[in-house]
């Protein structure tokens, strides 16, 4: 199997990394393609990565193809890649909000997945969730699924209107972590706390919080009572979160992200 990204970004390339470091794919079976030559030097000095800059000397021998472009470049690539591809082909998407129909439609093409990776993919520890039309084949999709989880964990959903919601979740997930994280930092470092012992406290609060989670079929509430005493310093600081309605402000965040996803859709698709 020949595997075929893209794109030479900051995705684009993690995932061939990841790709060609697993066990899944033989030596010289991942190429990647970027259409900066200096680009393509910097990636062809990984010995994992085979490197080009014309869609010809590679897309037609690919038996998978990751599209992992910004959004606004899809149109003019497909027209590019389209006298190249097959019918026997995969194309793996990873543009946000375009659609799978647009796709098909782009490349003349049938077998499509549409995955929303997020940042976390960088350092193996990515959720990425997909959906497939129905012209890909059971076998196809578990390949693809093995293919996805070399940068962390993968879940297939059933509708694009559920990669959308994904990406309220954990495709724009880290960055409300970070957005916690930062708030922690700066009120530790108003109570006297240098920058480095803040992010000291923080970083391992986290670290040991997700993995006390990920340890136990134990809810967060489980765990909140597990941390918290009734009249105790936990329990003044979940109550002040409770009257502050926090709780309901993350649920409001979550569901804009997903309402834009679902309008930069609506936007690329009537462009």
């Amino acid at each position: 199997m020949k595997v075929l990204v893209i794109g030479g970004g900051n995705m684009g390339f993690t995932y061939a990394e990841a790709m060609a470091k697993s066990t899944i794919l033989k030596a010289n079976d991942l190429m990647i393609l970027d259409k900066s030559e200096e680009r393509v030097a910097e990636l062809s000095a990984n010995p994992l990565l085979d490197g080009y800059t014309e869609l010809s000397a590679c897309l037609p021998a690919a038996d998978v193809i990751f599209i992992a472009v910004k959004p606004n470049h899809a149109q003019g690539l497909m027209e590019q890649m389209r006298p190249y591809v097959n019918e026997e082909q995969v194309f793996v998407s990873i543009m946000a909000g375009v659609t799978i129909k647009v796709i098909q439609e782009g490349l003349g093409m049938t077998k499509v997945i549409r995955a929303m990776p997020n940042l976390p993919a960088q350092v193996g520890l990515g959720m990425t969730s997909f959906t497939a039309s129905k012209e890909v084949s059971r076998l196809e999709r578990s390949t693809i699924k093995q293919l996805l989880d070399t940068t962390g964990r993968s879940i297939y959903l059933d509708t694009e209107n559920d990669i959308d919601a994904s990406t309220g979740i954990s495709g724009s997930g880290p960055a409300y972590i970070f957005y916690f994280m930062q708030s922690m930092m700066e009120a530790a470092q108003q109570m006297g706390f240098s920058g480095r012992e803040a992010r000291t406290l923080v970083y391992q609060t986290f670290a040991g919080a997700v993995e006390l989670f990920g340890s136990s079929d134990l809810d967060p509430n489980a765990w909140m009572a597990k941390v918290a005493s009734k009249g105790g310093t936990t329990q003044a600081a979940l109550d002040s979160m409770e009257d502050n309605n926090v709780k309901e402000q993350i649920k409001e965040a979550a569901y804009a992200a997903f309402n834009r996803a679902v309008e930069l859709g609506k936007e690329f698709n009537h462009a």
